[in-house]
């Protein structure tokens, strides 16, 4: 699949924390029904065949919604699952090395926090970034905090697009407006609401203004 900026307007990033109200797989067909228009499968205690049997199952529904599927992180889960593609961090397998494996194809995105990971990650193959964290995030507190106008030059220091992650809600999306950001990643955001579909819906709608 290629990559269209459009569908990274809304990145959702799966938590299975909150599937106290849901099953995982419904959670995530609402947020896709609610608008999302990419999501990353993220596990990190499951085995590797555990992820790749849950991203056989998410590919499909995936599919339904014509969304792409990336994998964080593993790109044998990605493979076997026939998943779109990756994300990976700046600590994890280099996005060069994964250009060689993948192909033209293959969707990867990486990190970058800093215009010289930004510009690396452009040369060696990287389709978009994930630039933050841009507000307090929930889930990952000791994440390393950049202001907007690192976000900006950031954005600014590339020809990919880029996506702005962490601590994002409606209530502050509205700040990140002229950033030169092309959507948003959202976790919490949509899986901890107490409905998805509408929760999703907002941040669409909010997408539309950046």
């Amino acid at each position: 699949m290629k990559l269209n900026p459009d569908s990274l307007r809304l990145y959702v990033v799966t938590d299975r924390s909150h599937t106290d109200r849901q099953t995982f797989l419904s959670q995530v067909e609402s947020a896709l029904a609610g608008g999302a228009t990419c999501l990353q499968l993220r596990e990190k205690k499951l085995s590797e065949a555990e992820f790749t049997e849950e991203a056989v199952q998410i590919k499909a529904i995936c599919e339904r919604y014509q969304v792409p599927l990336i994998i964080n992180d593993s790109l044998t889960v990605a493979f076997n699952s026939r998943a779109d593609g990756i994300h990976v961090g700046i600590e994890d397998c280099p996005v060069d090395k994964i250009r060689r494996l993948a192909g033209d194809d293959f969707i990867i995105g990486a990190t970058a926090k800093t215009i010289e990971q930004a510009k690396k990650a452009e040369a060696d193959g990287a389709n978009y970034l994930g630039v933050g964290a841009v507000f307090p995030s929930p889930t990952k507190t000791n994440a390393i905090r950049i202001t907007t106008e690192d976000l900006k030059a950031i954005c600014a220091s590339v020809s990919i697009p880029a996506i702005a992650i962490g601590g994002i809600t409606h209530d502050n999306v509205s700040l990140l407006r002229e950033s030169g950001i092309c959507g948003i990643a959202v976790v919490s955001a949509v899986f901890s609401a107490k409905d998805i579909r509408k929760a999703a819906r907002k941040l669409k709608e909010e997408t539309l203004l950046l």
